[in-house]
């Protein structure tokens, strides 16, 4: 019989171009949520700052001019509204989650800090934009705009929490025994 001779294949160390393509986007991939994670980790990220924060003379300059949100609770006295103007003043509303839970709630929370007339407060202006409907006294409000030299907080954007405003009796609920 006679042999036949088959051609071995080489084997190449290169891997397929389709599959470089997805291993370098996998890394850049991995890279940028590395970034992500420690970039949130050594700056401390913060969704609003604090009335306190706002007035404090240590931090005044460097929030004045700059586009910051911040949060307190409304004093509902000090609501004014021209129909193109909405004017009033936020108290400092204390940010411990011990402290909501060891004084009963957000709203018992926000009640105190609108009543304390010691808090650190704020006047908020927001212009061309309706009143709305939730704005009254001892709402939290969330405000996004810039502080301005005159001490006074300058909003684009308004967001309100009124806790009382949804607080409901907890239906009596029977065991069936």
């Amino acid at each position: 019989m006679a042999e036949v001779a088959m051609p071995t294949p080489q084997v190449t160390s290169k891997p397929a171009p389709g599959r470089a393509k997805f291993i370098i986007g996998g890394v850049i991939l991995l890279a940028a949520v590395a970034y992500l994670i420690v970039s949130n980790l050594l700056f401390r990220q913060e969704y609003f700052i604090t009335v306190n924060d706002l007035t404090n003379p240590a931090n005044a300059s460097k929030y004045v001019g700059k586009n910051i949100r911040m949060s307190g609770v409304v004093l509902g006295d000090t609501i004014k509204y021209d129909g193109e103007t909405l004017e009033f003043v936020v108290a400092h509303i204390p940010d411990s989650a011990a402290e909501i839970e060891d004084e009963g709630g957000l709203a018992e929370i926000l009640r105190t800090a609108a009543a304390d007339s010691s808090t650190s407060r704020v006047t908020v202006i927001v212009k061309n934009q309706p009143k709305p409907d939730l704005l009254k006294n001892e709402a939290q409000a969330i405000v996004t705009g810039k502080l301005g030299e005159d001490g006074v907080f300058y909003a684009d954007e308004l967001l309100l929490k009124c806790p009382t405003r949804y607080e409901q009796d907890v239906p009596d609920q029977s065991t069936g025994g």
